[in-house]
């Protein structure tokens, strides 16, 4: 049984009705053995007439296909690029590139997955001061100077997080508590070695807290040792390096 179309269907249009009419009158012309030579001519004239119409329509259709793989190529590159940008912005600090807290204590926890794990705590000393005397724009530039002479400082594969106004994380993997106390003298003495170019004159120095801990250990752990020693050495004067109580029995 014939299929009937449905009711209120659009009719399908044949983009090449007009080329399918002209090649069927072309084939009956060719089955007829009665017609003149004048059929003959008139009858493949009319197909090579068509035939140029889809031979222009195609190019037509290609070079607007070629154009649209190109748009869709190009808006396809920048999606990848602000995607790109959003997942840095998710895990960077927007003031000085470095990893958000977020960000550190999901790489902290990566990291202890395969192996053990130093911790440098450090915390930026009478910073309050330095926002009242000199303006908050000057307190940012601080920050991101100690950011860049800690980036100066930290061996390759250490990696740098703000974790609070003032404060910053620095991972230190497979590092022992001797090596990484040496490392967070080293950053100690990069900060406090010179003035900073944003307050003339004007040395600034943090105060530091270290601990270790195993692989698969306690990063939340680790973190609040080596903030307990950061505050050790913010009340035994400031501007030094402590080692967290528990990784000097251990």
């Amino acid at each position: 049984m014939l299929s009937t179309p449905e009711a209120g269907a659009q009719p399908q249009h044949d983009l090449f009705e007009q080329e399918a009419a002209a090649l069927e009158r072309a084939l009956r012309v060719r089955d007829n053995a009665t017609l003149a030579a004048a059929d003959y001519r008139a009858a493949l004239g009319d197909l090579a007439l068509h035939f140029e119409r889809l031979m222009r329509e195609s190019r037509r259709l290609i070079r607007r296909s070629d154009r649209e793989e190109r748009e869709l190529n190009v808006l396809n590159s920048e999606l990848h690029r602000l995607a790109s940008q959003l997942e840095y912005k998710a895990r960077h600090d927007s003031l000085t590139g470095a990893l958000n807290r977020g960000a550190i204590f999901e790489r902290a926890g990566r990291l202890l997955e395969c192996c053990p794990l130093a911790l440098v705590v450090l915390d930026i000393d009478c910073f309050k001061s330095i926002n009242d005397a000199h303006g908050h724009p000057a307190g940012d530039a601080v920050i991101c100077e100690v950011v860049n002479r800690l980036r100066q400082s930290v061996p390759v594969g250490a990696e740098i997080g703000r974790v609070g106004g003032e404060e910053f994380s620095i991972l230190l993997p497979c590092a022992s508590l001797e090596a990484a106390l040496q490392r967070a003298e080293a950053m100690r003495q990069a900060i406090a070695s010179r003035p900073f170019d944003c307050l003339p004159g004007r040395v600034v120095t943090a105060s530091f807290g270290v601990s270790t801990t195993p692989q698969h250990g306690s990063f939340g752990d680790a973190y609040a040792r080596a903030d307990e020693a950061m505050f050790e050495a913010k009340r035994g004067g400031r501007n030094q390096v402590r080692a967290a109580a528990a990784a000097l029995q251990g």
